[in-house]
């Protein structure tokens, strides 16, 4: 069945990296609102914005302290009505962050579950004995040491997955539901389109609350041990949807990352969870359990039988939303590029890959533009709190501070939070005032106002992308036509075919410097898009050039 947000390009916002509008350093919502135009320009309809309810930002705003409310950092909820009014103008939608895995440790729920451990509130999260001296079990949270923190002068607990100001909400107690029902229902009313949702899967715990047999030094097991011997998620999942997103035919797109093998179908199938998650397969490829300084190098092959596989696996089965790059990654073009040979070719190429694959494109502000890592001098630099996590770990394993801050250069989520690049002034023309978080050093060579201007930059080419996702041509078969895989037998080559019911592309992305000889079996009509000035062709050969990209009407 088709569903209105089936042929949408996606965009995310981190708002606080976007653009300010009053100087103070951290992006806000009349910042977003004044760059409208510049996305719906691009051909972006729908919004997500990274969370702007009030929050400490100890982990940038996912440690909500209150969801009815804007942090006023970023403005107010009359900026936020503004902005749901200007977007609707423009034929765009608004998706926010839904966290409600955890919340802030200064919540209201929070502050009266410490006040009385044996009261109400104190069911709203998992309070627990601990067990003589230690906590209740051996369980290590996301961003290392343990997931219980405990209650000063009790012998009990409280259980957080991620940072200790994060407690996690108690799912099985139905007076926290449906407080979460009301609110979620709240937003859609107000005309939100629906919700992009953070860390999903962590909502069901394992009740019997074990130890599990330790993975590192420190004694603890990883919290995916826990998740894999909980039970019954989806039963909680489907309550969510239809006490609220089925309700208004809401998009929602989930963070999930444990999902259990056999079960895509129960996420995003037709009668789905949700109508979206996110494909992980490439961001998860080299990562490695122990940490950071663990994480191995993957081939341009590995690459390809990820994605590929990945496709072929939804096929038929429902719609994943695809991803080069978001808030929780560095820079996809650093990480799937070799740094010699970044340049505009190899983003576009990269770029082409992602909006030709089925299901729906979420660009994260700054790849239409290619935004790069940027070069972190010291700790002191990093505001991340998983990145100043990983470099203790790394330190802990025995490498010196430069290889430590070598490898979180390389990883950390701050090189995706770095301020959008605006214009070749001062501060990117990101804000008047300080940065919270250091400009890349690069935009000057690297930014929106030039690369508007210029027909060749890669932010016409993604533009040119979108276009030709949109047009009635092309439409059925980009947007709901089948992938097909073909050359498989060709190294660092990406081609496959969108095959739809009266049009056919051919996608081929060689993915290396040198150039590649492809034996074509038949003639194609035209060349639809091509990152090169043209195709080197000889008889029913074509010959790429390094990192081109065509596509290709057959």
């Amino acid at each position: 069945m088709k569903k209105w947000w089936h042929d949408k390009v996606a965009y995310q916002i981190y708002p606080k990296s976007f653009c300010d509008s009053n100087g103070d350093g951290i992006g806000d919502l009349k910042g977003i609102i004044s760059k409208l135009d510049y996305l719906k320009d691009l051909g972006v309809d729908i919004i997500w914005l990274s969370p702007i309810y009030c929050s400490p930002l100890v982990d940038q705003g996912y440690d909500i302290s209150d969801y009815y409310n804007i942090d006023p950092r970023f403005g107010t909820m009359e900026d936020m009505d503004e902005l749901l009014s200007q977007a609707k103008k423009r034929n765009m939608y608004i998706l926010m962050d839904l966290v409600v895995n955890h919340c802030s440790d200064k919540h209201e729920w929070f502050k009266k579950a410490l006040d009385d451990p044996e009261g109400e509130y104190a069911d709203y999260f998992y309070i627990r004995e601990g067990k003589g001296d230690n906590p209740p079990c051996n369980w290590r949270s996301y961003f290392g040491g343990s997931v219980w923190e405990k209650i000063p002068n009790t012998n009990k607990y409280y259980l957080h997955l991620f940072a200790k100001e994060q407690p996690d909400l108690n799912w099985e107690n139905p007076k926290l539901k449906n407080e979460i029902f009301k609110m979620v229902n709240w937003w859609l009313e107000k005309g939100l389109a629906g919700f992009r949702i953070d860390a999903i899967i962590n909502i069901k715990k394992d009740l019997r609350f074990q130890d599990f047999p330790a993975d590192r030094e420190d004694g603890l097991c990883s919290i995916d041990r826990m998740l894999e011997a909980a039970e019954g998620v989806g039963d909680m999942l489907n309550e969510l949807k239809e006490k609220t997103f089925e309700k208004f035919d809401a998009f929602t797109v989930g963070e999930v990352f444990n999902r259990k093998e056999g079960e895509l179908d129960k996420f995003i199938g037709e009668d789905g969870y949700f109508s979206s998650i996110f494909d992980f397969e490439m961001e998860v490829l080299g990562k490695s359990e122990f940490g950071w300084y663990d994480n191995k190098p993957f081939s341009i092959n590995e690459l390809r039988k990820a994605i590929f596989d990945s496709q072929l696996e939804t096929s038929g089965v429902g719609f994943k939303a695809n991803i080069i790059e978001n808030h929780d990654e560095p820079r996809g073009v650093s990480r799937y590029i070799p740094e010699q040979d970044l340049n505009d070719r190899s983003k576009k190429m990269l770029g082409a890959i992602s909006l030709m694959l089925r299901g729906i494109p979420f660009i994260y502000q700054g790849q239409e533009i290619g935004m790069t890592n940027n070069k972190f001098n010291s700790i002191k630099e990093f505001d991340d709190i998983a990145t100043i996590d990983q470099y203790n770990v790394a330190i802990e394993k025995g490498y010196s501070n430069e290889e430590a801050l070598k490898i979180i250069n390389i990883f950390s989520r701050d090189n995706a939070r770095t301020p959008f690049q605006w214009n070749g002034s001062e501060n990117a023309g990101f804000t008047t005032g300080r940065p919270w978080l250091k400009v890349n050093e690069n935009y000057k060579v690297i930014n929106a106002n030039s690369q508007i201007k210029d027909e060749e930059s890669v932010f016409n080419f993604y533009k040119k992308l979108i276009n030709l996702r949109k047009s009635e041509e092309f439409k059925d078969a980009i947007v709901y036509g089948e992938f097909v895989p073909t050359l498989e037998k060709y190294d660092n080559l990406f081609a496959f075919y969108r095959q739809g019911e009266s049009k056919k592309l051919m996608i081929l992305a060689n993915y290396q410097k040198e150039e590649q000889i492809i034996e074509l079996g038949k003639q194609y009509v035209k060349v639809l898009i091509n990152n090169c000035e043209e195709i080197k062709k000889d008889k029913n050969k074509i010959i790429l050039q390094g990192y081109q990209v065509v596509i290709l009407e057959v």
